[in-house]
């Protein structure tokens, strides 16, 4: 550190000289860059295009026991392509997919980034009311969805600009073994509610009339929109963060810098095996599996429910695999299951904790079963989304912290005026890099305010560095509920429950929870006295996905307030705490 002039504050020329210094550059894999250098593709379609060159013969994506090769992706990928391309889409048009982690969702992806289009990734579970807004506050224009959720689709079609539907099946991809596996499906485990859709096409119809297309690639550059990843806010509205291509692309280059140092540490097979248990409509597989790992010519094994842990652990056994990101929950999960303890784990070479925190004790009886350290990282939607990560070379044990800035990503954390504080003192942690989105998706009071004159994004985490660099997360500066990696809204829980004619008040907190990190609980002030916990969970059902419903639901008489009659959720959240110390 430089030496304190005597006209500066000691807080001044601490906070200046971590900025001119950068202090985490020490704590970096030696040999590893501060920065990454220039782009290799110009967008992420011609990322995947080029993957599909190089890998071609090579296992892209493997499914229930069906896998693509990288040609096959691409052939498959064109057919898509040329299939929304006959339909009168243009340049620049949105596309939603609404799909779990099955063989359609990279061929879908991949032909609509490469026909110049943007993806708008659809959790699956979400609730008509909640799939209404994404289609319309996005605009899409067409909609790649698995029948089991065409009944929610169904329901709210008409009031969005959606206009070309292609519906999938799980065994689209499988041959005659697809007739048996829909079947189960369909009349066994009654997974697939009655739907009707007209005028929609089949995955495999749209397939056939690709094949016999022309497939003309669109010519898209860095600053085209890759994908409108939607996100929560404190006004309880989804926003649609969006991502240029030049974004994603430069947090797959960021991650490959990360990753070689592992490279540098161990000699690494030829292909890596991904282990894809995270959903790939959620940033964090999209980025760190699906677009890094095709980058690498990885051979990505996609897990449709994870969820399913004892069916879970069955596939891991078909693998030797060597990368498996994922949540605290998920590896609590799966340290719990006795085959799993059964495995061989003398391929794992990085296990990668996201979403949110990686409890010490989880860390710790991961790498005594396995050998294998959990590096924990931190991102957000808005940031493509790793800001930062531990180091991937093993080296160490578990920190504890959320890692170190990315290369070519710099850290700043700041009070509530927008001044740099000095190292170890808490603030807003606030992010710049070449991973930070464009914007809120047509909202830019929105985006005026989490971005900063100098090019910050803030965070709304509170957080500090310590003087090696090391980024640790103490609060969050918003009211939102981390469910599983999930973030959940007070605002959005709280209009649901309020649109309910028996619920005067309500307000909403995060819990903790074993399972899942934390939990919702909703305080319900009644205007119905007749009204009941049943009642507010079935509405919540109704209106809600299912992590952010509440978990728990406390009737009051009123609702702490300040003086100007905003609900103080702090003083709930300190009253519940008070409760179970």
């Amino acid at each position: 550190m430089t030496t304190t002039p005597e006209n500066k504050t000691a807080s001044e020329t601490t906070a200046e000289a971590a900025a001119a210094e950068k202090v985490w550059l020490k704590s970096y894999p030696e040999g590893t860059p501060a920065e990454i250098g220039p782009l290799q593709h110009q967008s992420v379609g011609g990322l995947i295009k080029s993957a599909c060159e190089r890998y071609a013969d090579q296992p892209a994506f493997t499914c229930m026991g069906k896998t693509i090769t990288y040609r096959e992706l691409d052939t498959y990928a064109a057919q898509i392509g040329a299939w929304l391309q006959s339909n009168g889409l243009k340049k620049g048009d949105r596309v939603a997919i609404m799909m779990p982690n099955i063989l359609q969702y990279p061929i879908a992806a991949a032909g609509i980034l490469q026909a110049g289009y943007a993806v708008v990734n659809v959790n699956p579970l979400y609730t008509p009311r909640e799939l209404e807004h994404q289609l319309k506050d996005s605009g899409a224009k067409a909609i790649f969805i698995l029948e089991n959720f065409a009944t929610t689709l169904q329901q709210v079609i008409g009031k969005t600009d959606v206009k070309l539907v292609c519906v999938a099946t799980m065994g689209d991809m499988m041959g005659l073994k697809g007739h048996l596996v829909n079947f189960v499906v369909r009349k066994v485990k009654k997974m697939v509610p009655d739907w009707s859709l007209p005028g929609h096409t089949s995955f495999k119809a749209a397939l056939s009339a690709g094949a016999g297309m022309t497939f003309k690639p669109a010519d898209c550059g860095p600053d085209d929109i890759a994908f409108l990843q939607y996100t929560g806010g404190t006004t309880g509205v989804s926003k649609g963060a969006t991502l240029a291509n030049r974004n994603i692309l430069s947090n797959a280059a960021q991650n490959d810098v990360w990753l070689e140092a592992l490279r540098r540490r161990e000699e690494l097979p030829d292909q890596l095996v991904y282990i894809c248990c995270l959903p790939l409509y959620h940033i964090f597989a999209l980025t760190v599996n699906a677009i890094m790992g095709m980058d690498q010519g990885a051979h990505n094994v996609l897990i449709p429910n994870p969820r399913d842990i004892p069916g879970f652990v069955k596939e891991l056994g078909n693998y030797k695999f060597h990368v498996l990101p994922g949540l605290n929950t998920l590896f609590n999960a799966l340290l719990a299951n006795e085959d799993f303890r059964k495995l061989d784990f003398s391929d794992l070479r990085l296990t990668v904790g996201g979403g949110m925190a990686v409890q010490r004790p989880v860390a710790e009886r991961w790498k005594e079963l396995t050998g294998c350290n959990i590096s924990e990282g931190y991102g957000l939607s808005e940031t493509s989304p790793v800001a930062t990560a531990n180091r991937f070379d093993g080296a160490g044990e578990f920190s504890g912290t959320i890692g170190l800035p990315m290369p070519s990503t710099d850290i700043d954390i700041r009070d509530e005026d927008g001044a740099s504080l000095p190292l170890g003192e808490v603030g807003e942690i606030c992010i710049r890099g070449p991973q930070v989105m464009v914007g809120y998706w047509n909202r830019p009071e929105e985006t005026a305010k989490v971005m900063t004159e100098d090019g910050y994004f803030r965070s709304g985490d509170m957080g500090y560095m310590d003087d090696s660099g090391f980024v640790r997360i103490v609060d969050r500066k918003k009211d939102m509920v981390l469910v599983s990696g999930f973030n959940v809204y007070p605002n959005e829980v709280e209009e649901v429950a309020a649109s309910h004619d028996g619920i005067l008040e309500a307000a909403a907190i995060g819990v903790p929870d074993e399972k899942s990190g934390e939990v919702v609980k909703l305080f319900v002030v009644k205007s119905d006295p007749n009204l009941t916990e049943a009642d507010v969970k079935s509405w919540c059902t109704d209106h809600l996905t299912n992590y952010k419903r509440p978990k728990f639901i406390e009737f009051r008489d009123e609702l702490p307030k300040s003086n100007v009659g905003k609900i103080l959720r702090r003083e709930l959240r300190d009253e519940d705490l008070a409760k179970t110390a």
